[in-house]
């Protein structure tokens, strides 16, 4: 997967929507976090990892992909506002016994890197949930490409006034 790329992709994406909505010089870190929390949820949601008084099965692995992909443009835009881009890499490591103790820890990596925001609880938070997305079954190449598709959508949506 090639980040750098992709932290390309999501500064210009910034940059319009900060142009687009006057909000040049706006301190939006903490509503990226909210962002960032609700596109989690939303993903937990869709794979129905955690509910376990339902029989209903996950939503389809597209959908899934789409989701995790949102959460990606946030972990993005999060590194760029803290200018922590040139530092970020995805390397092997461990990740949890189960999805839903993996959503745990991308969880708990998101508010440590809120309170903390350094080179080491970025990584953490960029490993946890990059791990999260290889226990769904999501490769580099798979989620990259994702990404591609959903950053041009989100230019469309914000043409449309989204």
């Amino acid at each position: 997967m090639d980040l750098l790329k992709l932290f390309r992709m999501q500064r210009a994406l910034d940059e319009y929507i900060e142009t687009e909505h006057g909000l040049q010089e706006a301190d939006l870190f903490d509503k990226k976090v909210l962002a960032l929390l609700v596109e989690i949820g939303e993903l937990a949601n869709e794979t129905r990892c955690f509910k376990f008084w339902s029989l209903k099965q996950p939503s389809e692995r597209k959908v899934i992909l789409e989701e995790f992909v949102d959460g990606v443009h946030f972990i993005l835009s999060l590194g760029l506002t803290c200018s922590l881009e040139q530092e970020a890499v995805i390397t092997e490591a461990e990740a949890a016994s189960s999805v839903t103790e993996q959503f745990l820890r991308v969880y708990k990596a998101v508010h440590v890197f809120k309170q903390e925001k350094s080179t080491d609880t970025y990584q953490q938070l960029l490993q946890n949930y990059f791990l999260l997305g290889r226990l769904l079954g999501f490769s580099a190449e798979e989620v990259e490409e994702a990404y591609v598709a959903k950053n041009e959508v989100n230019y469309e949506r914000q043409q449309q006034g989204y």
